[in-house]
């Protein structure tokens, strides 16, 4: 009986320090866009980027240094997926664009340039994916077609 119990109590330790000791792997997955209206919001006339460049990176609340960053390219419909390895619930995670392939759209859409994400299981989320929000690029100047889209979503008005 004796040496079950100490089998058994070995297990459960050895259990507790392998799961300690586990990396933590999800991926952040989110969409980049071109908008030709210059709303820095998706309109029907907004366009997702194939081969954009974007960047997630991780910094540290306290020093601000670079803790993780992984790039990755758009590809069907301007949609990335990047992988996160290891915990990062005391940092800061933003996924943010780098490069657009299009050069009639190069200019990044300031505050929706970069999306926030939390890159950690100790917030209650344990999904395997974690969705940011989309980011893209806006053209030089809006296009004339904008006119009587924005008319039509009541951002104009007569």
């Amino acid at each position: 009986m004796a040496k079950t119990v100490a089998l058994i109590s070995a297990l459960c330790f050895l259990a507790a320090v392998v799961h300690g000791h586990q990396t933590e792997h999800f991926n952040v997955e989110g969409d980049v866009y071109c908008d030709p209206c210059r709303v820095q919001f998706e309109t029907v006339l907004a366009q997702r980027l194939i081969g954009a460049t974007v960047r997630l990176e991780c910094r540290d609340l306290v020093k601000k240094a670079v803790t993780y960053s992984v790039e990755g390219v758009t590809g069907f419909n301007g949609h990335y997926s990047l992988p996160v390895v290891g915990d990062h619930q005391n940092e800061i995670c933003e996924v943010a664009v780098v490069k657009s392939p299009r050069p009639d759209c190069i200019e990044p859409m300031g505050d929706f340039a970069k999306s926030r994400i939390s890159c950690t299981t100790n917030d209650g989320t344990h999904a395997a994916v974690r969705f940011a929000n989309p980011i893209g690029f806006m053209t030089g100047a809006a296009v004339p077609q904008c006119t009587p889209v924005l008319f039509d979503l009541g951002v104009l008005v007569n």
